[in-house]
This record gives structure tokens, C-alpha cells and sequence, in this order.
């Protein structure tokens, strides 16, 4: 299936929303209120939520913010995701963290998520985790009804292999793949999901696109080490900072992988925009790939 039509736009930065709430910074509504702003200032319009994040709290404190500044929504894009089921006393009823993508769950999520983050339409749903219950048809079946009932205007996936994708692919148009890349998570790049990208013409995005912060810590390893070597001549080549060079090394790709930045810091959301600059060589490109796997490629 060509998915080129009607393809959605992202912003060159996608802000993940998990940290800013329950499960991370707790930013109050006012402080919410200004990053959105702020972010949209600098022309990053994309916002990625789901359903459980904050156990299940996050889409209504954002949502807070649009109820109150109506302007905004007619400016941002609103990502969302359903189909885990995440034990919590916000969901007494579930007994065990399980994934659920049935027709009934995946319209309840939607209307709920509606209701949460205070607009009449999502931009983008995706299935958070791959089920393996999943019946393709009761998926398309419900991406198709919120669509002509204008509930959501395009449908992906996340953290799905690429012959997952193809099944789902073939029944209904997926816009994006969120999956986790990074310099020390590389097996996008090996296991046909970016190339998969490429043939149907859709934008991959990145959740945990510097590793969750690992190459900025403390912590010593024989990997971390070889890439901060290579990582260090490149930063004084581009004259910039090591999180530059790792979003440039993702940035290379040719499917156009868009990082899903898991920060409430505008200055880091500022230097990841300036990341664009950069245009690694392939050989520059292949320094850090034979730093990160530890040997020359065959």
C-alpha cells in the first residue's frame, strides 16, 4: 500500500510528553502552559502523548492548558497512542498489564483521549505496542469509523517489526512507525523497519533518540567510550555539542527519522534544532556506526 498520499506533516522535533507530568519534571499548569508556547515559537507543533502516561493523567493536564487557550489547538499537532492496558488505581479494573487492540478498546481509548486532551480531533493515533491478539481487521474496522466520523485524521504504529507493520499496512494506511533508534539502539537500521520506511514512503520517529540519556552520564563502558572519541573530533569539526552529533547521526538516514524529545528544557529543544546544521559524511557517518558496534563493517 503507497502511503504517500495524504501524508502527515511533522515538525523537525516531535516533544514526548511522559516526562512532563506524573512520571517526570510534574510541570504546573501554568509552567505546562508556557513550554507549549514556547515550543510553538520555535515551530515544533508536535506533541506525542498515549493513553497511560502519568497512569493515565498526562492528556488531561495537557488538555487543561488547550481547554483554557483554544488558540492553541488550531496550532499544535496532537500524537496519541492506546492498546496498553496499565495496572493502576486510575484503572481499577485491570488486573494485569496486558495489550488490547480490539475495535471496543481502541474506540473507547480514542474517546477517551478525546475528552482528555479537549479536542474534537486527533491528528495522529498509533497502537502503542504490537498485540499479539491483534486481528488487523477489527483495527482497520476502527481506524476507518473514527476517521469518517472525524474522531482522528491519520493512523500508525509503534514499536512494531516490519512484517507487522506490512499486516496492518495491508488493511489500512499506516503514517509512521515510532520506534526506538539511537546510536546505541541500531536495530532499525538492520532489521527492514527503516527500509520498510522508505519503500512505502512514510516518516519514521525516534523515541529515546540519545539513549535515554545514557551517553551524557556517568557511567563508563568500552562502547560509550569509542563513540565519544569519534563523537568529540566530529563536535569540534561542526563546532557542536555531543547531543547535535548523535540527532545528526539519525538525522542522515535517508527515511528521515524524526526525534521524539523527551525534555521540558527549551534550550536542549533549541539545540536539537540546530542539529539540522549538521550534515555528516558517510565516512563520519560509518566512524560512529564502527565505534558503536566495536569492529569495521564486513
Amino acid at each position: 500500500m503507497d502511503n504517500k498520499e495524504e501524508s502527515i506533516n511533522f515538525s523537525p522535533v516531535i516533544i514526548g510528553t511522559m516526562r512532563l507530568g506524573e512520571w517526570g519534571v510534574k510541570m504546573t499548569n501554568n509552567e505546562l502552559e508556557r513550554f507549549i508556547d514556547e515550543c510553538v515559537e520555535l515551530g515544533v507543533i508536535d506533541f506525542d502523548h498515549a493513553d497511560i502516561y502519568g497512569h493515565y493523567s498526562s492528556e488531561g493536564e495537557f488538555g487543561a492548558v488547550l481547554k483554557r487557550r483554544a488558540d492553541l489547538r488550531q496550532k499544535i499537532q496532537n500524537t496519541t497512542k492506546c492498546g496498553i492496558k496499565l495496572t493502576t488505581k486510575r484503572r481499577p479494573n485491570f488486573k494485569i498489564k496486558s495489550y488490547d487492540s480490539t475495535k471496543e478498546h481502541i474506540l473507547a481509548s480514542a474517546e477517551n483521549s478525546l475528552k482528555e486532551l479537549g479536542v474534537e480531533i486527533l491528528d495522529l493515533l498509533l497502537i502503542h505496542r504490537p498485540d499479539y491478539l491483534m486481528n488487523p481487521h477489527e483495527i482497520a474496522e476502527a481506524f476507518q469509523l473514527l476517521k469518517k466520523e472525524g474522531k482522528a485524521r491519520h493512523f500508525g504504529v509503534s514499536n512494531f517489526t516490519a512484517s507487522q507493520f506490512d499486516l496492518l499496512n495491508s488493511f489500512i494506511s499506516l503514517k509512521t512507525n515510532q520506534l526506538e533508534i539511537s546510536i546505541l539502539e541500531r536495530s532499525a537500521f538492520e532489521n527492514g523497519t527503516l527500509a520498510q520506511c522508505l519503500k512505502h514512503g512514510i516518516v519514521p520517529t525516534a523515541w529515546s533518540p540519545l539513549a535515554g540519556g545514557s551517553m551524557f552520564g556517568k557511567a563508563v563502558s568500552s562502547v560509550k567510550t569509542r563513540i565519544l572519541l569519534v563523537a568529540e573530533e566530529l563536535q569540534q569539526k561542526y563546532n557542536a555539542t555531543l547531543d547535535q552529533i548523535l540527532l545528526a547521526f539519525l538525522r542522515k538516514h535517508p527515511s528521515g527519522i524524526i526525534p521524539v524529545l523527551g525534555t521540558s528544557k527549551i534550550e536542549r529543544i533549541k539545540s536539537a534544532l540546530d542539529s539540522q546544521k549538521i550534515n555528516l559524511t558517510h565516512e563520519e557517518w560509518y566512524e560512529l556506526w564502527q565505534a558503536a558496534i566495536g569492529e569495521e563493517v564486513a
